[in-house]
């Protein structure tokens, strides 16, 4: 029974924290009704098996799979793309599937050739800190924004649901340092429960039509044509796994310094299984037209303020969200959670992910190395979060996916920075 409610309570919070993605990109695509619940339900299948390959085969750490950041950026602006590059919708929905394909394929070839392996050395405290803290600093605009009821430009404050949202952060923190140990095992479900309660007495939830909507549904494959060969797609295919692979090897360093730092618990290396699963998911993710996954970092800090270390309710979370997503009604109505409390949970979540950031730096030996490199690293991927997309648009799509995401960005140069730093010192005896 203690598994199966922890296993509610991971499902819940897997779409809970990955809904939003194919909402918004089904909104800039131009679907509607029925097109946009089957997108929703397709993604949220994927994630769900995505979830149950890597707790058997791949990393075998409780670390849920979310929408990938970079491919939702990708989407976006081959969105914009349609009509100059791709004449339709559908076609540039059928070029984006094939580059999930491509993608897949990179994924098992870079794991096996042993890249994936050797770029884990690269992940020292410092660089982990740096990522963890842009990490924050890119999805704290945004849980603001939800929890004050913004969600697009010109949107006012809306007071009632910024003090619903304040208090379901405080219930949250009070829940997840509560004395009683089931309490702050089941924090994060009761915290979502109670404010999704709470704003219905406020009045502040979206209302919920099930439509024509058949009562069970297997997801569809290939559902915008075959796969296509595409040269600019594929370039930009290698360019996102490379990212990806970055994202991947973090999520799966902070999980696994987690275990050692707060269960005491040392879990063997398994980089190489997790890109190889990250590559069938991928494979998964264009065959069912769905949006590519990746680990999830913010994974730890539920598992942090959980304390729900086994994988076991992982895994029955997971083959529930399996479960729900063949139910396009069941899917609605996790549409219809809202915003505000799904940003207000995560923030509270995510205060962990801070914690655990500065605990890194603290294991760092050369602190003046890692302060040099925490400022060129910081510096500049928070300055790119600040760059308007827009003003990028007539750049290469590589150079997009590059620019505009200030945390692999950052990353990959607060990396550059140390190696060097190393190599001086190295040089100098």
């Amino acid at each position: 029974m203690k598994n199966f409610v922890g296993g509610i309570q991971w499902a819940v919070f897997l779409v809970a924290s990955s809904i939003a993605a194919p909402i918004a990109i089904a909104h800039v695509f131009g679907m509607e009704g029925m097109d946009t619940t089957l997108f929703i339900q397709r993604t949220i299948f994927v994630l769900g098996i995505a979830c149950l390959i890597q707790a058997f085969i791949g990393h075998k750490l409780p670390i849920n799979e979310g929408p990938a950041g970079l491919w939702w950026g990708v989407f976006v602006v081959y969105a914009g793309m349609t009509g100059a590059l791709y004449p339709t919708m559908e076609k540039t929905f059928q070029a984006l599937q094939s580059g999930l394909l491509y993608s897949g394929i990179l994924f098992i070839i870079l794991a096996y050739t042993g890249l994936v392996s050797k770029m884990k050395k690269l992940f020292t405290p410092t660089v982990t800190f740096i990522y963890l803290i842009l990490l924050v600093f890119q999805l704290s605009g945004t849980f603001i924004k939800g929890m004050f009821g913004i969600e697009s430009t010109g949107d006012p404050f809306d007071g009632v649901v910024a003090l619903g949202s304040v208090a379901v952060i405080l219930f949250t923190l009070y829940s997840m340092n509560h004395r009683t140990s089931w309490i702050q095992k089941y924090s994060v479900l009761l915290s979502i429960g109670l404010g999704w309660l709470l704003f219905l007495i406020l009045k502040k939830t979206p209302s919920i039509s099930f439509g024509s909507a058949p009562i069970i549904s297997l997801p569809d494959m290939l559902v915008f044509g075959k796969p296509v060969w595409d040269g600019g797609m594929f370039v930009t295919s290698l360019f996102i796994t490379l990212l990806l692979i970055t994202n991947m090897i973090a999520s799966i360093r902070v999980m696994e310094n987690l275990y050692k730092h707060s269960f005491h618990i040392e879990k063997p290396e398994r980089i190489k299984e997790g890109a190889v699963v990250s590559g069938i998911n991928h494979l998964l993710a264009g065959l069912f037209s769905a949006i590519g996954p990746v680990p999830i970092s913010g994974a730890a800090g539920f598992v942090s303020a959980t304390k729900m270390k086994s994988l076991r309710p992982f895994i029955i979370g997971s083959v529930i969200v399996v479960t729900v997503s063949l139910f396009p009604a069941v899917m609605t109505l996790f549409a219809a959670l809202p915003v505000p409390v799904a940003y207000a949970v995560t923030f509270a979540i995510f205060t962990k992910m801070v914690e655990m950031a500065f605990h890194e730096l603290e294991a760092e030996a050369n602190k003046s190395r890692a302060f040099k490199v925490s400022a060129f690293g910081l510096m500049i991927g928070v300055g790119l979060m600040f760059v308007p997309v827009d003003s990028l648009s007539h750049l290469p799509s590589i150079v997009i996916s590059l620019l505009s995401n200030g945390l692999v960005t950052g990353t990959i140069i607060a990396i550059i920075i140390e190696q060097y730093l190393l190599k001086l010192a190295k040089k100098s005896g």
